[in-house]
């Protein structure tokens, strides 16, 4: 008799590592949580400490496995995501700062992080080729902007670092000694060409000279990569003490990683819809929403779409064969957060839901549901009330990180109700940032009209309700509701051997377990003027900049 296999995902998001095990068919087993540490030493400023998140790995490993009832033996292969974050190793692999504090410790700079606006805009300016693939701008979320600004503004660290690593290879490196980079996380965020790789092109020297990174051409790449892989291909098993350290066996076999909101991807676009399981030109319907801190909205096509100011397109940076278009919102749950924790009644609010075991969501939908008792429609509440959600920058398809987000319509009032309001104002703006995201997307050459929907933001039913309204998309939500942890144990069901590609563990993997149709009707008429303001706010606040003397 054949002892069952199980698959461990390991997922490193911007506040906690989390660890969950799964059969060969996608059901979950066990979960591990365990919170990560952020430094921010000064505005725009977000860093962290590898040494932290891989202790906060072996925590969540752990707890996984107890709630499995597992020993770590039972492990077949293993799957790595993370945030986009850049980590600093010495030639001893021991962690450079990446901070003005000096900190050692502090030796990665998270994703969100936007110190290097001043790089971003010179790189830019450049009108290199390489932007293309990038959506026309990079952004400062991405990698080679923060390593002009290490160069520059951190000489010493500079010089010391021996690897830069996306924090998802980092992970995989540090598993198993082997310096594999990922074509996910090299492509998306390090102007990799994957297009290019198998015609001995890759890293394109050009792009690294005008951008003041000489340094890295001339030692061949040593430092971000000379070895790019696919996603799910086998890297090499456990070491010894990374097996001691995570509680595993060693030699469990370690899949090239990817990126966090890219394994969601991974987890959830494979789904049987309608009775089909997709083929490639159903692919390009579909759009794979990852809600959490920020958002991001990933669709596949069979050939290069070029939507203007959304990310890629990337060759095979998700799904072998398949260009990957990204777009995404910077702050989606970190901006529903902003608007309960700065409104005068947020602190009482969270302070209740903690007392009475709920959320804070939870209690003001509640609130909502009741002031629409008399309203033909929840939505309409917010008539009055307008948000632009561009507090942390836009991502696409403005890319456009000084945008800054307004409200229109408040009130000399302070009560609960103003901010259940406000909330659901909020969530309607990034509902709106989404539709113009798809908008973009299908003027490019898609034909969206699916949403795949999984994370945190993606649990609240208002959340949703309003993404399928505004959009006028169906919403389907995977029957493993960790979309983005399946997603990292696909990889490490092909890294085992047990699938032969990342497209057959999904199609393995990955089951749908409901949808939300968006009402239509008057409501679709509502969001339409909606949509209309959102347009006019960006325009009035570009209006105002102008007045101002700003670019």
């Amino acid at each position: 008799m054949m002892t069952e296999r199980f698959y461990l995902g390991i997922d490193v998001g911007t506040g906690s590592a989390r660890a969950g095990i799964y059969d060969g068919a996608g059901k979950g087993v066990g979960v591990g949580v365990e919170e990560i540490r952020i430094w921010r030493p000064a505005e725009d400023h977000v860093e962290q400490s590898s040494d932290d998140i891989w202790r906060a790995c072996g925590v969540a490993v752990r707890a996984a496995l107890a709630e499995a009832g597992l020993d770590g033996s039972a492990i077949a292969g293993i799957g790595f995501d993370a945030t986009c974050s850049l980590v600093l190793l010495d030639e001893d692999d021991r962690p450079v700062t990446a901070s003005t504090t000096g900190e050692d410790a502090q030796n990665v700079i998270v994703w969100m992080d936007h110190r290097a606006l001043d790089q971003t805009a010179r790189i830019n300016r450049s009108g290199h080729r390489v932007l293309r693939y990038v959506g026309g701008t990079i952004s400062p979320e991405m990698e080679t902007p923060k390593l002009l600004w290490l160069k520059e503004q951190l000489p010493g660290s500079w010089r010391r670092s021996a690897r830069f690593f996306d924090l998802p290879d980092f992970l995989t490196y540090r598993a198993t000694g082997q310096d594999t980079r990922s074509l996910c996380s090299t492509t998306c965020k390090w102007t990799y060409m994957a297009h290019e790789q198998q015609a001995g092109g890759g890293w394109d020297e050009s792009y690294f000279r005008e951008a003041g990174l000489g340094e890295l051409c001339d030692e061949g790449f040593r430092r971000i990569g000379t070895k790019v892989r696919p996603m799910g291909e086998r890297v090499g098993g456990l070491t010894e003490a990374a097996a001691s350290e995570l509680g595993l066996a060693p030699g469990t076999p370690v899949g090239v990683s990817i990126i966090d909101a890219h394994a969601g991807g991974l987890g959830m676009l494979g789904a049987v819809i309608d009775g089909e399981a997709p083929d490639e030109a159903a692919m390009e319907r579909r759009l794979a929403l990852i809600g959490g801190t920020s958002s991001c909205h990933m669709a596949c096509s069979r050939e290069a779409c070029y939507p203007s100011g959304i990310w890629g397109p990337y060759y095979s940076a998700m799904i072998p064969g398949l260009w990957l278009t990204e777009g995404g919102q910077s702050a989606t749950g970190a901006l529903i957060d902003h608007v309960i924790d700065s409104h005068a009644r947020g602190t009482e609010l969270r302070a209740r839901a903690k007392r009475e075991g709920t959320t804070a969501y939870a209690l003001l939908n509640a609130r909502l549901d009741a002031l629409a008792a008399g309203a033909d429609y929840q939505a309409q509440l917010t008539r009055e009330l307008h948000v632009l959600p561009y507090f942390h920058g836009n991502r696409s398809p403005r890319a456009n990180p000084n945008l800054r987000g307004m409200v229109s319509g408040l009130k000399l009032t302070d009560s609960v109700d103003s901010l259940a309001l406000l909330y659901l104002s909020a969530i309607q703006a990034i509902a709106h940032g989404t539709r113009h995201i798809i908008d973009t997307m299908n003027g490019a050459g898609f034909a969206i009209d699916t949403l795949i929907a999984c994370g945190g933001d993606t649990k609240n039913p208002v959340f949703v309700r309003e993404h399928a309204d505004a959009t006028g998309c169906r919403i389907v939500l995977p029957a493993e509701s960790e979309a983005v942890l399946l997603g990292s144990a696909v990889l490490g069901a092909v890294a085992s051997g047990d699938q032969p590609t990342v497209l057959a563990a999904m199609g393995a993997m990955n089951a749908v377990g409901g949808e939300v149709q968006p009402a239509g009707g008057a409501v679709a008429e509502y969001h339409a003027r909606k949509h209309r303001i959102f347009h006019r706010m960006y325009d009035d606040q570009r209006a105002y900049s102008a007045a101002m003397g700003e670019a």
